[in-house]
């Protein structure tokens, strides 16, 4: 009910803007919006047409019009940036945090982003152009470089006095605590800060067990970190363990948002860029750059099967009706595994990163399987066969007997195919969602199929 309540309120809100953009100068826009959240204004950009975007980031306080703009889609961000004016890009930008400042900057064109980098001010160009050095996916990528540290030779009076002359707008839980060379030391949690005397030594109440992350950390293990201690802000430390950042809860939210869908993405054979743009033919390319490659896979499975055409002679008209049978259900079971086995390496759990214990697992399940399809595909081909469906001159026991060996043997294949491709392809730096797209899923349909032919083959001589 809630969810209805929600797209009621989003549908009046679209009918009001829409009402308002009728009038040249849009009358009582800025109000309306004004009282919006920022994720419904965000909602409503992606709907409108590109002129309509134009006056409605023109409508927005600056503040605004820089959340809504970090929260659009990428592709509507793409038009927006050519909609929007130098001056315009330059309000807004100076608005953002120095993290999303440089995650939307490296979306920008070159020359422009660097006009907008030399418009800012020199420091907060720099901590932009520092956040930028960073792949976009390890913890300095991610990281706010705004942090509040103390020195850990201070009292709690001098930590609390600079914690009120700091300039940060995000909450924070726990304070940092540096030597004088910034090294890190630990933190200290807020509640100590303010039921500790105030000459107490910071010393005395620093945690030095902190969990922290390097600046070339994974994003997708500092998501790790994050769920299995209940973190919620983790430090982020340089190669000579100096303080330079942190990371809080909602970022990894957004981190684990973005991992979810790259891996859904390449799972169904296209990528997150085709989301940069409106273009159906941008879209058509990427998807064509997986799609081709399997074309050029089930041409290989047209040739296993022409080549034992000649082979089995009459059999093989009887014996090619089963191919997609054998090829369907191992190619479900090869993904099943890799989807499991994908979920815990992704997940960091300790059981799916251990090969031979996952091994002895999914080996054992898909011998049950195996069996299980072998026995009832063997008596559907015979009930098939039986029934004078694919009778034809081939002898029963060469149709029967082959599939069910067949579709073991597949399924067997197929599931080591799904266990080891992720754990091989993770080894040598490759995304391991790859090794369930429509090439592997490809693949398998040529070997499944080779198999269940060569069974045949072997038996009807």
């Amino acid at each position: 009910m809630t969810e209805d309540k929600k797209q009621l309120r989003q549908q009046i809100l679209l009918q009001q803007i829409e009402l308002l953009l009728e009038e040249p100068s849009a009358p009582g826009l800025p109000d309306l919006l004004r009282d919006q959240r920022s994720s419904d204004i965000a909602e409503i950009v992606e709907l409108v047409s590109n002129p309509e975007r134009r006056t409605l980031f023109r409508a927005l306080d600056r503040p605004m019009a820089a959340e809504v703009l970090e929260k659009v889609n990428e592709a509507t961000r793409d038009e927006v940036f050519d909609l929007l004016e130098h001056t315009e890009l330059k309000t807004i930008f100076s608005e953002l945090d120095p993290d999303d400042a440089a995650d939307l900057l490296a979306e920008l064109p070159e020359q422009a982003a660097q006009q907008v980098l030399n418009s800012l001010d020199t420091e907060e160009s720099a901590e932009i152009l520092g956040l930028m050095q960073y792949s976009e996916d390890s913890a300095g990528g991610i990281m706010d470089p705004v942090v509040i540290a103390v020195p850990v030779h201070g009292t709690v009076a001098a930590a609390v006095e600079q914690i009120r002359a700091a300039e940060i707008d995000e909450d924070f839980y726990t304070v940092f605590v540096v030597e004088e060379d910034e090294s890190f030391v630990g933190d200290v949690r807020l509640r100590s800060l303010l039921t500790r005397p105030a000459d107490s030594p910071l010393g005395t109440l620093v945690d030095r067990d902190t969990i922290t992350v390097y600046t070339d950390t994974d994003q997708e293990e500092v998501r790790n970190i994050f769920s299995k201690n209940d973190l919620i802000v983790v430090p982020v430390l340089d190669p000579q363990n100096r303080l330079v950042g942190r990371i809080t809860a909602d970022r990894v939210i957004e981190v684990a948002e973005e991992e979810a869908q790259e891996d859904l993405y390449t799972m169904a054979g296209t990528d997150a860029d085709e989301l940069d743009s409106f273009s159906a033919f941008h879209a058509a390319r990427i998807r064509l750059t997986w799609i081709l490659p399997c074309l050029l896979g089930t041409l290989v499975t047209a040739v296993v099967m022409k080549a034992f055409q000649t082979q089995l002679g009459a059999t093989f008209a009887s014996a090619v009706l089963f191919c997609p049978m054998v090829a369907a259900i191992s190619g479900n079971t090869g993904l099943q595994t890799s989807a499991i086995v994908m979920s815990g390496l992704a997940t960091g759990h300790l059981a799916a990163l251990r090969f031979g214990q996952v091994f002895m697992r999914e080996v054992r399940i898909a011998a049950l399987v195996a069996t299980s399809c072998g026995v009832l595909g063997a008596m559907v081909c015979a009930a098939f066969y039986h029934y004078g469906a694919s009778a034809g001159s081939a002898p029963l026991f060469t149709l029967v007997f082959p599939l069910g060996l067949a579709m073991f043997f597949a399924i067997m294949v197929s599931t080591t195919l799904g266990l080891v491709l992720p754990f091989l392809f993770r080894s040598i730096g490759i995304d391991p969602a790859i090794s369930s797209g429509p090439i592997v899923t490809t693949a398998n349909d040529s070997i499944s199929v080779t198999i269940y032919l060569t069974l045949a083959l072997l038996l009807a001589r």
